[in-house]
């Protein structure tokens, strides 16, 4: 009886300690990070010399999180202007079967969200609303079949993974803190352009039942004009402008993918 009691004790010790293994952890993670610039660490100021225009940093959630997880095996191709298109004819490759988790962000650079800051920047109010709206109707017109087609891609060549889309956050803090640049009308729109983005990303990232996190919320408070900004204005060089810094990238995406990934 007290051999059983002590067998049976060691089972449950050992059932918990798996319980305490995540299913990224359990499979090896064998992770890849794929997505734009908002995955590639664009913003940070530090890249890995062998990433060129991609600009791929150590500071970027996806490097941070194979920093402290240890993964079986890491590959970061995400890449800074990266659209759906890129995504499939360059970053989908590094994904096989043995592929247990991915991490994703695009679609800002099809619905031509830099071309809506600069217009917001140069242009009038009304410039810029009517940029905005353009970019929204794309949004909601023609990014879900892009999305569909990349999101599809990811689960034929990694069918049992993990797969966490990361979407984009809110911009500007309205009212804030700002006294120049854009007026809070232009602030506004813009950060409903986030907001349209967050719709559609969601709700294309669910019907395929992957894990989709909303970083508006985890940047409330954080946003330029705020009183702790985790997010660069405009900035040089230029392509550095209104991207994650390192405190976003860190305090802002990690938790978000971390929580996910398990």
């Amino acid at each position: 009886m007290r051999l059983v009691k002590t067998l049976s004790s060691a089972a449950v010790a050992f059932a918990a300690t798996l319980a305490l293994v995540t299913p990224a952890q359990a499979a090896g993670a064998n992770y890849v990070a794929l997505g734009d610039s908002y995955s590639s660490g664009t913003g940070t100021g530090t890249y890995y010399s062998d990433s060129g225009s991609c600009k791929r940093s150590q500071y970027a959630y996806p490097a941070l999180w194979a920093a402290s997880n240890a993964p079986a095996s890491f590959k970061f191709v995400a890449c800074s202007g990266a659209r759906t298109g890129d995504v499939l004819n360059n970053q989908v490759s590094a994904l096989s079967s043995s592929t247990s988790l991915v991490s994703v962000s695009v679609g800002g650079n099809d619905a031509g969200f830099s071309d809506v800051i600069t217009t917001c920047t140069l242009g009038t109010d009304t410039t810029c609303a009517n940029r905005v709206n353009q970019a929204k109707a794309y949004a909601t017109g023609t990014l879900p079949g892009q999305l569909d087609n990349v999101y599809t891609q990811i689960r034929n060549r990694a069918p049992s993974a993990k797969v966490v889309v990361l979407g984009y956050p809110r911009l500007y803090k309205v009212p804030g803190s700002c006294s120049v640049g854009l007026s809070d009308t232009k602030r506004a729109a813009i950060n409903s352009a986030a907001d349209t983005l967050h719709q559609v990303i969601s709700a294309r990232a669910a019907a395929k039942s992957f894990t989709y996190r909303d970083l508006r919320g985890a940047f409330t408070g954080h946003e330029i004009c705020s009183s702790d900004w985790w997010l660069n204005s405009l900035s040089w060089p230029v392509d550095e402008s209104y991207h994650p810094n390192r405190n976003g990238q860190r305090l802002g995406y990690l938790p978000q993918f971390t929580s996910a990934a398990g």
